[in-house]
């Protein structure tokens, strides 16, 4: 019973996010209804078992992409009028978009139960291992070269966008801690016997 009700209280939120997100006319709002949507499918991912997933929608989706389109929203001046005024202009494809995935979806739907599982009429073997622990043990076993490439990919993809973003600023003193190391305090302070009455002399 809980978990029905679970279920229908997280998909109903998450679809009326999702429609609240590209209904909203401030763009703000559209990213912070989108980062609800997000909340509300990890907890469906959560009551599917899906432990592994749930935490990416959160980290990954909540925690980077969703947050990155806020502040590039809010610290962009972008024309949303002249945007908006562009949408007659690719309305046929958008169509034909939008009537593609809903044909994907209308698929996905129907034949949901006629996978491997459906056609031998076996049930799946129940395991003491999660989800999490065995997706760890391929990646780190079967996977591993191929998972350290794709950090390393991203590594280097880093280090690229800082290089290239990077600028020298002529008016910038930067630090140099050998020097600072290496001076002495004798070299650093004078000792003034400042008669009174008289100013400092820099």
């Amino acid at each position: 019973m809980i978990q029905a009700f679970a279920f229908y209280l997280f998909s109903g939120v998450m679809i009326l996010s999702a429609l609240l997100t590209i209904t909203a006319r401030n763009p703000v709002h559209s990213v912070l209804w989108l980062i609800l949507a997000f909340f509300n499918a990890a907890g469906l991912m959560l009551l599917l078992g899906a432990e592994f997933i749930a935490m990416l929608l959160v980290i990954v989706y909540v925690g980077a992409v969703a947050v990155l389109f806020l502040f590039v929203v809010m610290m962009l001046d972008i024309d949303f009028a002249e945007l908006r005024a562009g949408f007659t202009r690719y309305l046929g494809f958008g169509s034909v978009v939008a009537v593609a995935l809903l044909a994907e979806i209308i698929i996905a739907v129907t034949v949901r139960g006629s996978g491997p599982v459906a056609l031998s009429s076996r049930p799946m073997a129940a395991t003491s291992v999660s989800n999490i622990q065995a997706l760890g043990q391929l990646l780190y076993t079967r996977y591993l070269y191929i998972f350290e490439a794709a950090g390393l990919v991203l590594l280097v993809a880093m280090i690229g966008a800082i290089v290239l973003t990077h600028r020298e600023r002529k008016d910038y003193k930067a630090q140099k801690p050998g020097l600072q190391v290496l001076r002495r305090p004798e070299d650093a302070t004078r000792n003034v016997n400042q008669p009174v009455g008289v100013g400092v002399e820099l």
